[in-house]
């Protein structure tokens, strides 16, 4: 019986185990700050064009799902407000994934550079709008926002930004008409600029980016790499050459990325900017435009929720950005499967109950067997009882002794523990993909759960789900005789319910119709085994 124990006990510590490590996930998620070893300034650039210039004015842009504010001095946006993203449940505020603020400054920032270009010396570009304001009205598929500068020796750029009906994805697009006499090089540098915050601001209205911001990149070599914003502040910086790829900032449910798509050695690299805030970069290739003539830099920004089908249109693998962590294999084949429910459905909630009752379905043949196996055991008790009388203290004999029953009686004292074993990696991958998907964000389900995102505000769900656990326990075999494992696995459930008080309430959803239908296929299980003789209640 060691054997047995022993796996009971680690298949114990390993289910706290993996409960442990979402409990610190989630706390992650929503209190960690990194330690930052400099007061919260704004940007160099920022401060300078603010203070040399009052020529810039603000533009406003607003989409279906976009409201922006382009400031002429740059011509880059500050604010971006998506409509469609309440801050929190009900609330009448908007998430502003870009803010342009002494607390928190969070940029998506381009512009051309080159041998003399007014960048290069950090001078500032006023560029000029036909008017102040741009909307897309609703017959409209497509809006564009051309901002115009001339610079000192003639030539003229043009920055256009091209926003689509109900796309996050904005194209940059650079016209630069070189009507001087000489040629000119200039590459595109676009960037992401982020402050790490001590502590959050209670009076501003973004995304609390200390708690969960991480960078992303893709590469011709490396289709998906994650990179750590702490090693931008230490001074590990990345720097990589790439023909495609994208760059990115990520936030739970939400991200901003650069896409260029000028051909050749384009450069991806971060660095610190001595004041509170890391910046992550990519420099294009350079071109060379000669004199009397016209050419076009390109790239795109995402700049939105974290919506998996439009990214992955949008650049090859910018959808890996959804992390669902090392069991993405199993997150994401669920998370379509979900989400093509779901368009049928139009409950989340309702989809997550149909996938548990597939799953169990798929399931049923293993749970069946773990039964039959537990219920042999359970006969075999008598018989192990009498090994273990003629053993005494003779432990290697009495191993020996179960080891020649079970295989005489065609017994796998492990069998009753594979089904839990499955389920493990299908529980973890579901937690990652319920906190991961931003489409699950604030989905409402029934009843008391407006969020499965969120855990249950009355605790209802824990609870129920803890005394399901109970039921099936009470319900399935006793085949342990050890004390110490007997105390354990009586415990399991209360540890359970206190873990799951603070649980998205869809992975408790989950877990508890789960719990369910296991109670229903044990009755179903028990029944047909009566009528072959193999189910005892009690043994003598």
């Amino acid at each position: 019986m060691n054997l047995q124990r022993n796996f009971y006990m680690v298949t114990f510590f390993f289910t706290t185990l993996i409960i442990w490590q979402i409990w610190k996930h989630n706390d992650y998620l929503h209190t960690k700050q990194y330690e930052n070893p400099q007061q919260v300034n704004n940007s160099s650039k920022i401060q300078q064009l603010s203070n040399d210039s009052k020529q810039d004015k603000i533009i406003l842009v607003k989409t279906d799902v976009l409201s922006l504010k382009i400031n002429t001095c740059g011509g880059d946006i500050e604010v971006a407000e998506l409509l469609s993203y309440p801050k929190t449940l009900n609330s009448s505020q908007n998430v502003v994934l870009l803010e342009n603020n002494p607390q928190l400054l969070y940029q998506a920032q381009s512009s051309i550079i080159g041998p003399n270009t007014p960048e290069t010396n950090e001078k500032p570009i006023i560029y000029q709008a036909a008017q102040d304001t741009f909307e897309l009205s609703n017959n409209q598929k497509e809006l564009r926002v051309p901002l115009t500068w001339k610079s000192e020796n003639g030539v003229v750029y043009t920055k256009t930004f091209i926003f689509r009906r109900s796309q996050y994805a904005v194209d940059i697009n650079y016209s630069i008409n070189n009507i001087t006499n000489d040629p000119i090089t200039v590459s595109l540098l676009s960037q992401l600029k982020q402050t790490v915050p001590i502590t959050q601001n209670a009076n501003t209205n973004s995304l609390n980016l200390s708690s969960s911001s991480r960078i992303a990149y893709s590469t011709d070599h490396d289709k998906y790499k994650k990179y750590k914003i702490n090693d931008v502040f230490k001074g590990n910086h990345l720097n990589t050459l790439t023909n495609n790829g994208w760059i990115a900032m990520l936030q739970k449910y939400f991200a901003t990325a650069w896409i260029p798509h000028t051909e050749g050695n384009n450069i991806l690299y971060t660095k610190y900017l001595n004041n509170g805030i890391a910046a992550v970069c990519c420099k294009s290739a350079p071109i060379t435009i000669p004199a009397k003539s016209k050419q076009d830099l390109n790239a795109t920004m995402w700049i939105g929720p974290a919506i998996q089908d439009q990214m992955a249109n949008v650049a090859p693998y910018l959808d890996l950005t959804v992390d669902y962590g090392y069991l993405w294999f199993i997150s994401q084949p669920l998370f379509k499967l979900l989400r093509y429910l779901n368009s049928f459905i139009g409950n989340w909630g309702i989809s997550i109950i149909l996938i548990t009752l597939m799953l169990r379905c798929i399931m049923y043949p293993l749970t069946k067997a773990q039964y039959i196996s537990m219920m042999k055991m359970r006969m075999l008790q008598p018989k192990i009882k009498l090994l273990r009388e003629r053993a005494g203290n003779d432990q290697q004999k009495m191993s020996q002794d179960l080891i020649n029953l079970y295989k005489k009686e065609q017994v796998n004292p492990l069998g009753g523990c594979l089904p839990l074993i499955l389920q493990m990696p299908i529980f973890l991958a579901l937690y990652y993909m319920l906190i991961g998907s931003v489409e699950l964000r604030q989905a409402p389900f029934a009843f008391w759960i407006h969020d499965l995102s969120s855990q249950d505000p009355y605790y209802i769900l824990p609870i129920l789900m803890g005394i399901t656990m109970i039921i099936i326990q009470r319900m399935s075999p006793n085949t342990v005789t050890d004390e110490v494992q007997h105390k354990v696995m009586n415990f399991m459930p209360i540890m359970f319910t206190v873990f799951f008080l603070w649980f998205p309430s869809g992975l408790v959803l989950y877990y508890t119709i789960s719990n369910i239908i296991t109670i229903i296929q044990q009755k179903l299980i028990y029944r047909s085994l009566k009528k072959q003789g193999l189910y005892i209640d009690n043994i003598t």
